[in-house]
């Protein structure tokens, strides 16, 4: 087969499938078979194929068929322009994320500690490491499995950050930074689980049936995490840290309350590419 057949063939049996995204999910899992990129599958569209590679590119397919989400085939996801490891124990990092990272990087200076509460694959928290200079950086995840994700992730970009296990806050009772003794941070960034639980059966199988429900189940009102994040996040912050949020389309108002009854100043709500609600952030009074 040549590489339009491998393609003809992928796309047809994903669109028969009721796959969203077919002729790209076609191509991606095509350039990954075959270890090329799109300019090479377009100008040697001809080009024969071997039987191994025909073989292999059948069985992914029928895989993303079947629903599983296409990071967990190829193992990777992009974000922030970097490239994170994935598998069923983390949720696949999202470009809507992208926002919370960013808006968070306008408010990083050199040398801050950072505090990132689910930090599931480490992507944000990463990615702030990456893009700053001299900063320390904790993450915290219940999940050992979405640890081991996140501390691979790490040495794949060179980065020296702490992953600890546990219940929110509860790691750093007796956690020991190399730089200080105290456990206080300059910011506070979180993903958390905020989809309510009786909405959980009616997402995508890619997400309902292959993502981690510990990390998307956020209780009756999706609002379970926030009110425990919120309320103890100002006892580990400095005087002027930050924390940022990532919400549903539909919580800033109720985030945002949160916020304030927890004494937070500067209140903000950003929104995504899609121009809805989607991070929440505010500071410790000064």
């Amino acid at each position: 087969m040549t590489y339009r057949e491998f393609y003809e063939y992928g796309k047809q049996k994903l669109v028969a499938a009721g796959i969203e995204e077919a002729a790209l999910d076609a191509r991606l899992l095509l350039e990954y078979i075959c270890r090329t990129d799109r300019n090479e599958l377009i100008i040697h569209a001809d080009r024969e194929r071997s039987s191994i590679e025909e073989q292999f590119y059948k069985t992914v397919i029928e895989k993303r068929a079947s629903h599983i989400p296409l990071q967990h085939i190829t193992g990777e996801q992009e974000f922030m322009g970097l490239s994170f490891q994935v598998n069923a124990h983390v949720l696949i990092p999202r470009q809507d994320t992208e926002i919370l990272v960013e808006e968070a990087m306008r408010y990083l200076g050199d040398g801050m500690r950072i505090l990132d509460m689910c930090t599931g694959s480490g992507c944000i928290l990463l990615s702030l490491l990456k893009y700053s200079n001299e900063c320390e950086g904790v993450g915290i995840d219940i999940s050992r499995e979405a640890l081991k994700i996140a501390q691979e992730n790490a040495q794949r970009l060179q980065l020296d950050a702490v992953f600890l296990e546990g219940d929110l806050f509860l790691p750093l009772k007796n956690f020991k930074s190399e730089r200080t003794l105290d456990t206080l941070f300059d910011m506070i960034v979180s993903n958390p689980p905020y989809i309510e639980t009786r909405i959980i059966d009616t997402l995508m199988p890619e997400v309902r049936l292959h993502e981690p429900l510990g990390a998307l189940d956020g209780g009756e009102d999706g609002l379970y995490f926030y009110r425990k994040i919120v309320a103890k996040a100002p006892k580990y912050m400095r005087k002027g840290a930050y924390l940022f949020l990532e919400i549903g389309c539909a919580q800033a108002q109720a985030v945002t309350i949160l916020m304030q009854a927890a004494g937070f100043v500067q209140i903000q709500v950003l929104k995504d590419y899609a121009g809805l609600d989607r991070v929440v952030f505010g500071m410790k009074p000064v």
